[in-house]
C-alpha cells in the first residue's frame, strides 16, 4: 500500500505507481520563496573553539586525566588544571598540589624536550600529553625545561679517544 492508502501496481504490469508531487524546477521555487536560497560561504562566520578536551597521562599513574580547558590558555594553566583534577579524583601515587612548578609537560613519555610554559594550547597541535616531575640537579635546584635534551647532548658529546662512529664497536676497545 502507498502512503495514500491505495494499492500500488507492480512494475511487471507496466503501470506506474502514483508519486507525491515534487518541485522539478528549483530555480522557480527559490524565486517564489518556497525554498530558501543557500547561504554563501563569505557570509558564514567561522566558529571559534571555546573549550577543548585534553588527555594528560601522569608519570606513575594508570590512565589519563581528561581536562576541559580553553585553547587560549597557556601550558602552565594546563599543568595547574591537570594536577588539580588529579588530586580531586584521588588518584595514586599521591602528588602534592602545593608546587605546580615542579612538573613539566611533554608531548609523550618518549619526548626529551618539555613544552614551553608560555605557549598557548591552541598552538601545540596535539590533545594528548605527558606530565612528569622535573629532575633535580645536584645543586638541589630544579632543572630547566629542556634539561632532558641537554642531558642527552652531554652524553653523546663525552670526550672519547675514538671517533663517534666507533662507539658502537665495543669489541675493538
Amino acid at each position: 500500500m502507498s502512503s495514500t492508502g491505495k494499492m500500488g501496481v507492480s512494475p511487471a504490469t507496466g503501470d506506474n505507481l502514483r508519486r507525491q508531487r515534487t518541485l522539478p524546477d528549483l530555480k522557480s521555487a527559490v524565486s517564489n520563496g518556497v525554498v530558501s536560497a543557500p547561504v554563501k560561504e563569505e557570509t558564514q562566520v567561522k566558529k571559534k573553539l571555546t573549550k577543548v578536551l585534553l588527555n594528560v597521562s601522569i608519570q606513575g599513574s594508570i590512565g589519563a586525566i581528561q581536562v576541559i580547558i580553553s585553547p587560549d590558555l597557556k601550558v602552565k594553566d594546563l599543568i595547574t588544571a591537570t594536577v588539580k583534577q588529579y588530586v580531586k579524583e584521588g588518584r595514586r601515587p599521591v602528588i602534592s598540589f602545593s608546587n605546580v612548578a615542579d612538573f613539566d609537560l611533554h608531548y609523550s613519555q618518549f619526548s626529551l624536550e618539555s613544552l614551553d610554559r608560555e605557549e598557548k594550547i591552541a598552538e601545540l597541535g596535539s590533545r594528548n600529553f605527558f606530565l612528569c616531575k622535573r629532575k633535580e640537579e645536584s645543586a638541589g635546584t630544579t632543572s630547566s625545561p629542556n634539561s632532558c635534551s641537554k642531558e642527552a647532548e652531554m652524553t653523546t658529546q663525552l670526550a672519547s679517544p675514538c671517533p663517534p662512529w666507533l662507539k658502537f664497536m665495543n669489541f675493538l676497545f
